[in-house]
């Protein structure tokens, strides 16, 4: 950790320690954007698991900091209620007149027939037929990396791999895919002058043009016989193919994010790990077969998405605090995924553990991520092809970290490989 970053942690540490805990607001983004909320998810997993937060940009909100805790939660959807029309999944509500459905932001009975409809995309027996197409194309990524030069990883690497599948699994015109990336990060944005969108107005008119192109593609796929795609699969699926457009966007923008934010993230914090741990470096290159072991451990390390939110359907207790129905629940993975009272020593990265699975990550219950096992795939092959070709990628600067609450992920990592 470089100097100024420590100065950064000492001084996160100290206010986290000093402030009453009523003043707390752990979802606000600018501590996600200096990666200085560790210590406040620390000490409320300490002094206060369930949290309210009275006050935030995002209203008021519930924060869940422990891992059992979390898990009570996902597993209840009974009572924590995914719905879009309720608020959605994110700290952030959307405005009541864009609250676009989507099967990650509905209760069942609709929300398991929309996700069935997708899941074959993700089968093992299709995931075979992925395996060798991403490893192409990682190869011939990392190949035309340059040597002995600085140049971005996150845009180099991580989205270019993760666009280029996205592109293959929605049958995306390639040579537009990038398009993708965009969409990407403006769903997820929080406007601000400045920032990727300047109002909220803006990032809908981007959205606006991301439901064009697709509805184009719907047109030319329900008029084809079905196919492998997942937009043909929306077009044909009997729980789909009679979807709103608002529906169709929100399903589109929960497919385009999943399957590009968070594989993404994963690809930089994972060699940002790395390089912040060498001995656990030195121990990858020894023994490659941990490979898959290591991927687990980036997943739990980066949690690629911090949070996911519910709203309660009616009054219950939870950690000894009653939650009202109607209230904002926040299950902070970020933080469960560092509770040493159910991970042995959350706080170091060990690519060897002997739980690597037993994260939050992806989620539990009814909503848990549909293409986890693709992502880990990726992620797998990706390290396979790093190994075959480097020694050693070094980081070489600070990484700049998206300013959101949601997506704990990073806009550049500049990184170096030795010539």
């Amino acid at each position: 950790m470089a100097d100024g970053a420590m100065k950064l942690a000492d001084e996160a540490r100290a206010r986290a320690y000093s402030l009453p805990l009523e003043e707390f607001n752990p979802g606000d983004p600018e501590l996600f954007r200096t990666n200085t909320h560790w210590p406040y998810f620390e000490r409320l997993r300490r002094e206060e698991p369930v949290h309210w937060c009275k006050d935030s940009e995002f209203g008021p909100y519930w924060s869940i900091t422990k891992y059992n805790d979390i898990m009570a939660v996902d597993t209840n959807h009974g009572v924590f209620s995914s719905e879009a029309a309720l608020g959605g999944i994110t700290i952030r509500d959307a405005r009541p007149d864009l609250r676009r459905p989507s099967f990650i932001a509905m209760d069942p009975p609709k929300h398991d027939v929309q996700r069935k409809t997708v899941s074959p995309v993700v089968s093992p027996a299709n995931l075979q037929v992925l395996e060798p197409i991403i490893r192409e194309r990682a190869a011939k990524i990392l190949d035309a990396l340059p040597r002995g030069e600085t140049f971005d990883w996150v845009d180099r690497v991580s989205i270019e791999l993760t666009t280029q599948m996205l592109a293959t699994l929605f049958d995306f015109p390639f040579e537009q895919r990038r398009k993708l990336t965009r969409w990407s990060d403006v769903a997820t944005t929080l406007p601000m002058p400045g920032g990727l969108c300047e109002t909220e107005e803006a990032r809908q008119e981007e959205l606006m043009q991301c439901l064009a192109e697709f509805t184009q593609l719907w047109n030319q796929r329900v008029n084809a016989p079905p196919a492998g795609d997942l937009i043909s699969m929306l077009a044909h699926g009997e729980a789909t193919r009679n979807m709103t457009p608002d529906e169709y966007l929100g399903n589109i923008i929960l497919l385009i994010v999943g399957g590009n934010d968070t594989t993404r993230n994963s690809i930089s914090g994972g060699l940002l790990a790395l390089n912040e741990n060498p001995d656990q470096y030195a121990k990858l290159r020894a023994d490659p077969s941990l490979i898959p072991s290591m991927v687990s451990e980036i997943i739990r390390w980066q949690t690629p998405l911090a949070h996911m939110r519910r709203t309660a359907l009616e009054d219950i207790e939870l950690g000894g605090k009653t939650i009202r129905k109607g209230d904002k629940v926040v299950m902070w993975y970020v933080s469960g995924n560092r509770d040493e009272e159910v991970i042995e020593t959350p706080e170091r990265f060990l690519i060897d553990r002997a739980r690597p699975r037993q994260h939050l990550s992806f989620g539990f219950g009814i909503h848990r991520c549909v293409g986890n096992r693709l992502a880990e795939m990726q992620l797998r092959v990706v390290w396979e092809e790093i190994l075959k070709r480097f020694d050693r990628i070094e980081v070489v600067g600070e990484p700049k970290r998206v300013r959101s609450s949601f997506v704990n992920g990073y806009e550049t990592l500049p990184v170096r490989i030795a010539p």
